[in-house]
C-alpha cells in the first residue's frame, strides 16, 4: 500500500459515517495521522456509526496516530476546541477536510429560523472557523491543504419550467449554505494564493447514498442519479495533496477524476 500521506496530520469533520469516514480511512491507509470529529461518541439514535467505531476503523486501516474528538459543529465554543485538540494529539494540521454537514431538507416557505441557524453554523461558519484556526501554522510552514465538501444543490435550479422532483423544493436553504461555502473557498484561495496553502471545494456530480443521505432521499432517486461513495473519497484525496496551482476552485468529483486520469475506484468504503 502506498504511503502517499505518510507523516501528514489530517483533520476530517463529520467522520462518524459515510463520506467522512471513507475519507478518513483512506488517508489512514495511506500513512496519515488522522483526527476525526463528530457529535456521536458511541451511538446515534437513528443512524449507524460512531466516533468509537471510526477510531477502531482508522487503527485497523493504518499504523499512524489517530484520535477522535467529540464536538458539536453547530456550537461555536464546542468547535473552537477541535483544532487545538487535534494539534495536541498529532501536531499542527497539514490537511483540513471540512466534510460535516447539517442536511435539513424542508420547504423554504416555512423553514424556521432556528433550523436556518443550525444549517449555516455547521455548513458555513464551522468550516471557516476551522480554516481560520489551521491557517496560521500552515502559512508558517509554507504549505497546507483545505478541502470543503459541498453539494450540487448549491447551483441554481434551471427553469422555468422547473423540474427536479420532490426533493428540489426542499433543498433551498441547504443549497444556499453550500453556495456560501463555495464562495468562501474562492475567497480563501484568492487571499492565500502564493502562500503554499491550497483551498478547494469538492462536490459530487450525483447523489452519494451515505447513511444520512439514504435516510433523506434514498427512495426518490434512480440509479443514474447516484454515484459511488468511493468516487467522492478519491476525488477528495486528490485535493488533499494537489499542487499550489489548484486553489480557489469548485471541483466536481467524477469530472476531477476524469481530468486527472484516475479510474473510479472500489475500495469498499462504508456507505456504498
Amino acid at each position: 500500500m502506498s504511503q502517499r500521506f505518510l507523516g501528514r496530520n489530517v483533520l476530517v469533520t463529520g467522520a462518524s459515517r459515510g463520506i467522512g469516514l471513507g475519507i478518513a480511512q483512506r488517508l489512514a491507509a495511506l500513512g496519515a495521522n488522522v483526527a476525526v470529529t463528530a457529535r456521536t461518541a458511541e451511538e446515534h439514535p437513528t443512524l449507524p456509526g460512531s466516533l468509537a467505531e471510526s477510531l477502531a476503523a482508522l487503527r485497523a486501516a493504518g499504523p499512524g496516530r489517530h484520535v477522535a474528538i467529540v464536538a458539536d459543529l453547530a456550537d461555536a465554543e464546542s468547535r473552537a476546541r477541535i483544532v487545538p485538540e487535534a494539534r495536541a494529539a498529532l501536531g499542527s494540521v497539514d490537511v483540513l477536510v471540512n466534510n460535516a454537514a447539517a442536511a435539513i431538507y424542508q420547504s423554504t416557505l416555512d423553514y424556521p429560523l432556528r433550523r436556518r441557524r443550525v444549517v449555516l453554523e455547521v455548513n458555513f461558519h464551522a468550516p471557516l472557523d476551522l480554516a481560520q484556526q489551521a491557517i496560521p501554522e500552515m502559512r508558517a510552514r509554507g504549505e497546507g491543504w483545505i478541502v470543503n465538501v459541498s453539494s450540487a444543490s448549491a447551483r441554481h435550479a434551471a427553469g422555468p419550467p422547473f423540474g427536479g422532483g420532490p426533493v428540489a423544493a426542499t433543498i433551498g436553504v441547504y443549497g444556499a449554505s453550500k453556495a456560501a461555502l463555495n464562495r468562501i473557498t474562492n475567497a480563501l484561495g484568492l487571499e492565500l494564493y502564493g502562500t503554499g496553502i491550497r483551498v478547494n471545494t469538492i462536490e459530487p456530480r450525483a447523489a452519494v447514498l451515505s447513511p444520512g443521505a439514504e435516510t433523506l432521499v434514498g427512495g426518490t432517486l434512480t440509479p443514474d442519479q447516484i454515484e459511488p461513495l468511493d468516487a467522492m473519497v478519491e476525488a477528495t484525496l486528490a485535493l488533499c495533496d494537489c499542487g499550489p496551482e489548484r486553489t480557489g476552485k469548485v471541483h466536481v468529483s467524477l469530472d476531477l477524476l476524469a481530468e486527472l486520469g484516475i479510474a473510479v475506484p472500489s475500495w469498499g468504503a462504508p456507505g456504498q
